[in-house]
């Protein structure tokens, strides 16, 4: 019959959107938390889906998103109903942190964001010259940016896996607790 392994109703659901430049390792960080290891990607035209379960009573749906110029337009799209943001940082590129922090800013501005927590992934810390979650924060003027909501600045590195299984606990507590005060919210609507 196949009922019996059928998923109790309480098990809670979470949609998790990645975003980030190309390049900055989105879709490697998504296979080395789903399947532990990392993976030749290819540049993501258009988007993965992936879903991880957390726990026993709760699957985080992440949508990992192109980073392209042409790609990014499109990110907009992709906001409605996101209970987490994971923006990754490629910390080694120094030369394109500017534009990353910019497109970050823009996508924080949406209104279909607002107060939904952020973990930005400080991603690429094996690399020399790699700018720590300090800097990152102060780069990113997280303070300012996300003073309404959640955040966490995450050092990782999606080749060895560092950092991943925290940055997992992070987006998945910010999204329950996210959840938790939607279903409130909608509760005193009615």
């Amino acid at each position: 019959m196949g009922l019996q392994n059928a998923k109790p109703c309480s098990v809670k659901r979470a949609n998790i959107l990645m975003l980030g430049l190309d390049c900055a390792g989105k879709s490697t960080l998504l296979y080395k938390l789903r399947y532990e290891d990392a993976f030749l990607t290819m540049p993501t035209i258009g988007f993965n889906v992936d879903m991880i379960e957390v726990g026993k009573d709760f699957i985080l749906t992440f949508w990992d998103v192109g980073g392209q110029k042409k790609m990014r337009e499109l990110w907009s799209n992709f906001l409605e109903d996101t209970d987490g943001l994971l923006y990754v940082v490629d910390s080694s590129a120094k030369h394109r942190l500017e534009e990353s922090r910019r497109e970050f800013e823009l996508v924080l501005k949406n209104e279909s964001l607002k107060n939904v927590p952020v973990v930005v992934l400080a991603n690429k810390q094996d690399l020399p010259g790699a700018l720590n979650a300090e800097e990152i924060t102060r780069r990113f003027k997280m303070k300012k940016y996300c003073s309404d909501r959640n955040w966490y600045v995450q050092p990782c590195c999606a080749i060895t896996g560092q950092g991943l299984a925290e940055a997992l606990q992070r987006v998945a507590t910010f999204a329950r607790q996210y959840s938790k005060s939607k279903e409130t919210f909608t509760t005193l609507k009615e």
